[in-house]
């Protein structure tokens, strides 16, 4: 998820010059716009060794680590913000790293494909996994470990003392507030730990 818009509507939930650790931070695209467009300073978390590169290539400080190991290299509020883009439904320690996450950071920002998109619930209905922009791999091909809902990432984060500040949803790059569980292909969190 590195379109334009997309990275526009989360970035506005970073604070200008906020130090940032982006868990799962791909090419790098993401945190590069951050430090260009809100004088952001701060790491990328990939384990990919071509992400990895492309990171070094774009300037964006980037750390090889495997998320499942953890975060116990960063001491606790050692960054502004953390940022997972696309990345807790690649974990098989989702709660332990959304802990994590509260953790490292002074506030959060999770954002996830949400499964329950009303084009994911027809095909569902239809007796089929979906198969989208955002889900883009066929059920037994899929390098997500699992699928999470609007609805569900609320009960998670209230499970853990998160408090959320913001929540909306996105498609298309735009903000979807009104019935974001049903009506968003994209799930996006601002939280801090209560």
């Amino acid at each position: 998820m590195t379109e334009k818009a997309t990275m526009h509507a989360i970035s506005r939930l970073v604070p200008h010059g906020a130090r940032v650790l982006d868990l799962g931070c791909g090419d790098g695209a993401m945190l590069s716009y951050l430090q260009r467009e809100r004088g952001c300073t701060g790491y990328g978390i990939e384990i990919d060794d071509a992400n990895v590169l492309a990171c070094v290539r774009r300037g964006v400080n980037v750390v090889q680590l495997n998320l499942e190991e953890g975060l116990a290299m960063f001491g606790d509020n050692s960054f502004d913000l953390v940022l997972q883009i696309d990345t807790l439904q690649h974990l098989r320690n989702t709660e332990v790293m959304l802990r994590e996450t509260a953790r490292v950071g002074r506030a959060g920002v999770v954002a996830f494909p949400n499964f329950a998109h009303w084009p994911n619930r027809l095909s569902v209905l239809r007796g089929r996994m979906p198969v989208t922009r955002r889900l883009p791999y066929q059920w037994y091909d899929t390098p997500n470990i699992r699928v999470g809902t609007f609805k569900d990432f609320e009960v998670l984060a209230h499970k853990n003392a998160l408090r959320l500040i913001d929540a909306f949803g996105l498609q298309d790059g735009r903000e979807v507030r009104f019935l974001p569980n049903a009506l968003a292909g994209t799930a996006v969190f601002h939280f801090e730990h209560a």
